[in-house]
């Protein structure tokens, strides 16, 4: 019953396609649990880079069964968009599965999201503007859409009134906008109907029946820890639960059944959107970063914040998830460096705190408090076994697995699929 999760330990973009799509021709099912199409996946298969937004990177894996789970909120027009650009590069999508309890992202929910973002001025959170919060909001308030409704029409037509009902009066009366037309609502989404049932399945079923078959299923996650709903850097966090836990809420399997968790590290750090971030750069060294690593966001197209490895923020995610594994990615981008500050503590109000502070005010006053580590100039790229690095990369390696709490068991060294060092395998 070998049942992992993959998941980001950092604000997420950290490679975490790169790792599941190196894992995925040894599992039967790759899961999305939570999020939607405001998280991005750059897989590189040869000389082909795939984007990936809301399907699992698994559905590039031959033999390997995509799904989409209950957790996941998912926006039709978006789905349908990338199945079409995939099976036009001869990539075949015929098994990907949708949860028909995974609730889906209107026209509404994005049309609230960029007005509520634009009304919030300087107070804004940094949303992709896609619709998630506002489809997680309906989900929780119970007015949410289900992917099920679309096969009833009765009842989507009262669910979408429902909905439409409170939020056309904040449309018109507070935001000045016009009013939203529950039949053409209603019509968008029956339009999707046909389309989606060929993949619409019960997947708590499937996938509890495929552990009780000793399938291996592997549950990734879209972000990151510190953009959990709970555990993130509150508010500048997403509107689910990238977490461990959210495996088994997102996807509806029992947590006895996880027998792995793998944490994505980035060999240093960076951040989409707005929110504390106490090792940011602002000088050349955060440009660099930026500009070797090729850090714009999948999905957003927005340059990504940089700054140097967070160990603090490690040791926190391998708390919060009950880590056994590190994934670290793009060591290769730190060659070249004489010295590479990682940083080992906070300063906050003069006292050195080594955890992160439950306090959002203390974390936003957070100051890093940087150890030195020699860098390396070699190239590191072609490195098949730990022993091919150079020393200090080792090095560097082996203070980063110490000070995170958990055993770095793959490293990546460049952006290929075959540009990966195994040290322990996951399965």
């Amino acid at each position: 019953m070998p049942a992992l999760v993959l998941l980001g330990a950092q604000w997420g973009d950290e490679g975490k396609g790169k790792a599941t799509d190196l894992l995925g021709g040894s599992v039967d099912y790759v899961v999305r649990y939570q999020g939607g199409n405001n998280a991005g996946h750059t897989v590189v298969v040869g000389d082909q880079k795939y984007a990936l937004h809301l399907l699992p990177s698994g559905i590039l894996s031959p033999g390997c069964t995509p799904v989409i789970g209950n957790g996941v909120v998912v926006d039709p027009s978006v789905l349908l968009s990338e199945l079409s650009g995939l099976n036009e590069r001869g990539v075949d999508t015929s098994k990907l599965l949708i949860s028909g309890n995974a609730h889906i992202i209107t026209s509404y929910n994005v049309t609230v999201d960029k007005v509520t973002e634009r009304f919030l001025g300087k107070r804004k959170i940094g949303t992709t503007g896609r619709g998630i919060g506002p489809a997680y909001a309906d989900k929780i308030n119970r007015v949410g859409i289900r992917v099920q409704d679309l096969y009833d029409e009765s009842i989507l037509q009262q669910k979408v009134e429902a909905a439409l009902d409170v939020k056309n009066q904040i449309l018109t009366k507070l935001y000045n906008r016009r009013a939203i037309a529950v039949e053409q609502v209603v019509g968008e989404l029956l339009g999707y109907a046909e389309q989606l049932k060929p993949y619409v399945a019960d997947t708590v079923l499937i996938l509890n029946q495929a552990l009780e078959d000793d399938k291996v299923v592997l549950f990734e996650g879209g972000q990151g820890t510190l953009l959990d709903i709970d555990h993130g850097t509150y508010p500048f966090v997403t509107s689910s639960n990238p977490t461990a836990g959210g495996a088994c809420t997102g996807a509806g399997v029992g947590p006895t059944k996880i027998s792995r968790v793998i944490g994505i590290l980035k060999a240093y750090t960076t951040r989409v959107g707005a929110g504390p971030f106490p090792t940011e750069l602002f000088d050349e060294d955060g440009e660099a970063l930026r500009r070797i690593g090729g850090e714009r966001g999948v999905t957003t197209g927005r340059d990504r914040r940089c700054g140097w490895f967070d160990a603090v923020i490690a040791r926190y995610a391998t708390r919060v998830n009950g880590l056994t594994d590190f994934f670290l990615t793009k060591l290769d981008v730190l060659t070249g460096w004489e010295e590479i500050p990682v940083c080992v503590a906070y300063e906050i109000d003069g006292k050195r705190v080594e955890e992160l502070p439950y306090s959002q005010s203390d974390f936003h006053h957070a100051k890093p408090v940087y150890e030195m580590l020699p860098g390396w100039s070699e190239d590191i790229s072609k490195a098949k076994t730990f022993a091919d690095l150079p020393k200090n990369a080792q090095d560097y390696v082996k203070a980063l697995e110490e000070m995170s709490g958990a055993p770095i068991s793959a490293i990546g060294v460049g952006p290929g699929r075959e540009e990966t060092i195994e040290i322990n395998s996951f399965l």
